[in-house]
């Protein structure tokens, strides 16, 4: 493998404060090669996407699940530039890590680059990026049902005939699933009507949406259902509708889940009337254990899937939910997935 000056440059920049020393936990012993002497494996997280809260929550459970099993862990991050990301690939490759999970990106600019990591002899895993390889799993958020329970509660809420807007950027994995769901439901209830489409991943991406949502409401003011199923594009419709003052009229649908979320949804007439979501903390945990099974010589499966749950706005409100903590505390079934667990898996999450 040939480096060029500008990838060596990037390596440096992408692996300054990135490289994270986790203890080897108690028990290692009980543990298969290599995880019986988990000091000396080393892996990596590759991101495209970091910004917002999901990918904050997302990399700490990377973190706390790599801790647990007491890995070397690095983390690069490409902060939306495709062709870096695909460098920071052969970086990993360059550092000798036995495994790589790729969060995010483009099929396109990621393909080669997965491919290069397993002619390499390393494992790898992707969450949310289709990197079209049968030796890489795919961890995903079953990202059709995320988009079916939410459309699911406009339907009970609002019934069968509506005026929609809707944000999608398309190329993006979870966000392109979830676009055949919205699909299938419009042709399902004849009555939904996409009155328009637009949406950006352009950074801060909710002020950025919040911008383009601003001259969509103007334009469509029969619009009473914004779908807008990943969370930085529900909070920037949700700030045009604020200030557009039609709270009262229009209700937003969203996918994914956080703090600030929660406090979005739960103000006093808050037009975030609901979302599905999965813990991303959890979701970065699977990750890192779909992982770990692959360099156990195990087979965590071609897709790995963790199941998402409906969280309404009345739901929030009626158990008094004010954060993470309230919601993976008083719904269980958020706090943990039986994902990629077998039996000698430490879970970073056991009291």
């Amino acid at each position: 493998m040939k480096f060029n000056r500008r990838i060596l440059g990037k390596m440096a920049l992408g692996i300054a404060g990135a490289t994270m020393l986790m203890q080897a936990p108690a028990m290692a012993q009980d543990k298969p090669a290599p995880f019986n002497d988990p000091g000396k494996v080393k892996i990596a997280l590759v991101r495209y996407l970091s910004t917002g809260d999901f990918f904050q929550a997302y990399l700490s459970g990377v973190e706390s699940q790599a801790k647990a099993l007491g890995v070397d862990l690095r983390v690069l991050d490409s902060r939306q530039d495709a062709a870096l990301q695909a460098d920071m690939v052969d970086q990993a490759i360059a550092l000798g890590v036995q495994g790589i999970i790729i969060q995010h990106g483009l099929t396109e600019s990621m393909k080669e680059a997965a491919q290069r990591a397993v002619d390499a002899g390393i494992k790898v895993v992707a969450f949310d990026v289709n990197v079209e390889n049968d030796k890489i799993p795919q961890i995903e958020q079953s990202d059709r049902d995320l988009a079916r329970l939410a459309l699911e509660q406009a339907v009970a809420d609002n019934g069968e005939s509506w005026n929609a807007g809707y944000v999608y950027v398309a190329g993006i994995a979870p966000l392109d699933r979830r676009d055949e769901t919205w699909k299938e439901f419009k042709a399902k209830y004849p009555g939904i009507k996409e009155k328009t489409m637009f949406g950006t991943l352009d950074n801060p991406i909710a002020n950025s949406v919040a911008n383009q949502a601003r001259s969509v409401l103007s334009a469509n003011p029969d619009i009473t259902v914004m779908f807008a199923p990943y969370d930085e594009f529900a909070k920037g419709v949700k700030i045009a509708v604020d200030e557009a003052g039609l709270s009262s009229s229009i209700k937003i649908y969203s996918a994914d889940i956080s703090t600030s979320d929660i406090a979005a949804m739960r103000e006093p007439g808050s037009a975030w009337a609901a979302t599905a979501a999965t813990n991303p903390a959890v979701v970065g945990q699977v990750s890192v254990r779909a992982l770990a099974q692959l360099l156990a010589g195990e087979d965590p499966g071609k897709q790995v899937i963790v199941p998402p749950t409906l969280i309404t706005q009345k739901q929030l409100n009626d158990n008094d939910i004010k954060n993470m903590e309230d919601l993976s505390a008083k719904l269980p079934q958020f706090a943990h997935a039986d994902v990629a667990m077998p039996a000698w898996m430490p879970n970073p999450n056991a009291k």
